[in-house]
C-alpha cells in the first residue's frame, strides 16, 4: 500500500451534495481543529443492530476519551461512508465487506485499514420475495432490488449463481434498503436483498428465500467492518486503542447481558428491546481475542482469512466493473490492522 501522502482519488461530482452535508455534520476544518482544544474523533456509523450502537448509546468512547470531541455521524450505506472518508470527513467508519473491498481497490484506493469486525452477517441480511415465489430459481425474469456494491448485492449474486441463474436472467435494480421497501409497497419489485430494519418490514408479507448466513455456509461470507484512516491511526494510536477497547467492551456486554445491550440498541434504532434482541441474535459478534483467530483478522506475522474473503469480494466487484483490478491477497493482508488489534487483545 502506498503511503497516504502518495495516494490520491478524485471525488465523483455526484457526491458533492453528500460531502457538503457530511462536512456540516462533522464541523468544518477550523471548528474541528479547535473544538475547545479537544481532538476531534469523527465516527461514521450505520443503523445496524450490533455492538457499535452500544458504544454510542453508553458513551463508552466519550468516557474513555474526556479530552476528545467524539462526533457520531449516521450513514445509510458503505458507499456513502467511502465518499465521506475520501472527503476527509471521518476518521473511523463502519461499512460492509464489499464497500471496504472497493475502497481498498483501484480506482478509489482509500488510505484506510480494517481495524475491527463489527459482526459476521447472518439472518439480518436476506433475500425476500413476494408471496407466490417459492425459490431463488423462480426469480428468473423478475425484478430484484439491492444496493449495488453492497454485501447484499454480493450475496444476491452468489444466491443466483447457486440457483443456476446469471445476473442477466433477472432485472436488478439499485436501491437502498428503505427505497427498496417503498418500491416493494408500490409493487414495483418482486424481491429485494436488504438488511434490517427494512428486512423486518419486507418479511411481514414476503417469503425469505435465502439468508446471508446460508450464503456464508456456501463459502461466501460477508461482514460489517470497522476501518480507520491510516493518517489518524498514525497520529493518534492511543485513541485507536481506546476505540478498540470500547468496541471489545460492548461485544462482551452483548454476550454476557444481551438484554442490556438490546435496550441500548433499541434506543438507537427506535425499536423495543425485544425486537432489538431478536435482531442482535441474527449477527455473530467477536471479541478482540476471537478476532485474532486465523479465520478472522489474525495476528502480526499471521494475517487471517479475512484477507482472503476481501480478495474474493474483489473478484466479484471486478466482474461488476466496480473496480479496475483485483489486488493480490497479500495487499489485503497488509490492510488488516493486526498490530493495532494485538495492542488491545494481547
Amino acid at each position: 500500500m502506498l503511503p497516504s501522502r502518495l495516494r490520491r482519488t478524485a471525488l465523483p461530482a455526484a457526491a458533492t451534495a453528500l460531502v457538503a452535508l457530511t462536512a456540516t455534520a462533522c464541523g468544518d476544518g477550523a471548528d474541528a481543529a479547535t473544538g475547545g482544544g479537544k481532538t476531534p474523533v469523527r465516527i461514521a456509523y450505520q443503523s445496524i443492530p450490533n455492538a457499535d450502537l452500544v458504544v454510542k448509546n453508553h458513551k463508552l468512547l466519550e468516557k474513555a476519551l474526556p479530552d476528545a470531541d467524539v462526533q457520531w455521524v449516521k450513514f445509510d450505506s458503505g458507499a456513502d461512508v467511502n465518499t465521506a472518508v475520501i472527503a476527509g470527513s471521518v476518521d473511523f467508519a463502519l461499512a460492509g465487506s464489499s464497500p471496504v473491498t472497493k475502497g481498498l481497490s483501484e480506482p478509489l484506493d482509500i488510505p484506510y485499514k480494517v481495524l475491527w469486525i463489527h459482526d459476521l452477517i447472518g439472518e439480518n441480511e436476506a433475500l425476500v420475495a413476494k408471496k407466490g415465489i417459492g425459490s431463488v430459481k423462480a426469480l428468473k425474469g423478475k425484478k430484484i432490488a439491492a444496493p449495488f456494491g453492497s454485501t447484499s448485492h454480493y450475496s444476491l449474486l452468489a444466491a443466483l449463481e447457486s440457483a443456476g441463474l446469471k445476473a442477466s436472467d433477472v432485472q436488478l435494480v439499485d436501491l437502498q434498503p428503505q427505497d427498496a421497501f417503498s418500491a416493494w409497497q408500490r409493487g414495483d419489485i418482486d424481491a429485494a436483498y436488504v438488511w434490517t430494519p427494512s428486512l423486518t418490514e419486507l418479511k411481514k408479507d414476503g417469503k425469505v428465500l435465502v439468508t446471508s448466513r446460508e450464503i456464508a455456509e456456501q463459502g461466501k461470507p460477508t461482514a460489517d467492518l470497522g476501518v480507520v484512516t491510516e493518517d489518524f491511526a498514525d497520529r493518534h494510536p492511543k485513541i485507536v486503542d481506546a476505540w478498540l477497547k470500547a468496541e471489545d467492551q460492548a461485544v462482551k456486554l452483548a454476550k454476557s447481558d444481551p438484554d442490556r445491550a438490546a435496550t441500548a440498541i433499541g434506543a438507537e434504532l427506535n425499536l423495543s428491546p425485544a425486537d432489538a434482541k431478536k435482531q442482535l441474535a441474527q449477527l455473530v459478534l467477536l471479541t478482540a481475542k476471537q478476532q485474532q483467530g486465523a479465520d478472522y483478522l489474525g495476528k502480526p506475522g499471521a494475517p487471517g482469512k479475512l484477507a482472503g474473503s476481501l480478495h474474493d469480494a474483489a473478484g466479484f466487484l471486478k466482474a461488476q466493473k466496480a473496480i479496475d483490478a483485483v489486488p493480490a491477497r497479500s495487499a489485503f493482508e497488509k490492510d488488516l490492522a493486526v498490530k493495532e488489534l494485538s495492542r488491545v487483545a494481547g
